[in-house]
């Protein structure tokens, strides 16, 4: 009886210590991904409006709140940026997203894909921006432009 009673014990035991540490590692995700959004945001903060000397985060077009990192695998994650144009007829939000798309396909340290639209009910043209700034044929066609590509260099430079 003795030896069953530990048996279960050493069971029971073990049984909890895999549960928590299961637990621990399900609770670490949100904070893994939490912490890979401020990454990102980090490195979108700092670009620059292609029209005024300020900041995207000085102007609010994007926000801590505006990045969302979800985990597709072990190694790859989807990065979805919301941005807010400053007006809802901005005639740069295009621009502003290839400047965002250009800086992260650059930056980032971790495998990605990506995913940039305007916020919602902010610009008058949003869903044909969020076509053009999700479409890889047109993006790429985009940076060939050497004007527009150097208007983008000078919005993603990094500051001193």
């Amino acid at each position: 009886m003795e030896r069953v009673s530990g048996l279960l014990s050493w069971t029971l035991s073990r049984v909890l210590w895999l549960s928590g540490l299961f637990e621990r590692g399900a609770a670490r995700q949100p904070r893994i991904m939490e912490e890979k959004a401020l990454e990102v945001y980090d490195l979108i903060r700092t670009i620059r409006d292609p029209e005024k000397p300020n900041t995207l985060e000085e102007l609010e077009v994007v926000t801590e709140s505006c990045v969302e990192v979800q985990e597709i695998n072990e190694e790859d994650y989807l990065v979805i940026i919301r941005f807010t144009p400053t007006v809802p007829h901005c005639s740069l939000a295009t621009l502003i997203g290839l400047c965002l798309r250009v800086k992260l396909q650059r930056c980032l340290p971790f495998k990605h894909k990506l995913e940039i639209y305007i916020s919602e009910g902010t610009h008058s043209t949003e869903e044909d921006i969020n076509k053009q700034i999700n479409d890889k044929e047109r993006v790429a066609a985009a940076m060939e432009n050497p004007n527009l590509r150097d208007i983008v260099e000078q919005c993603v430079l990094e500051p001193d």
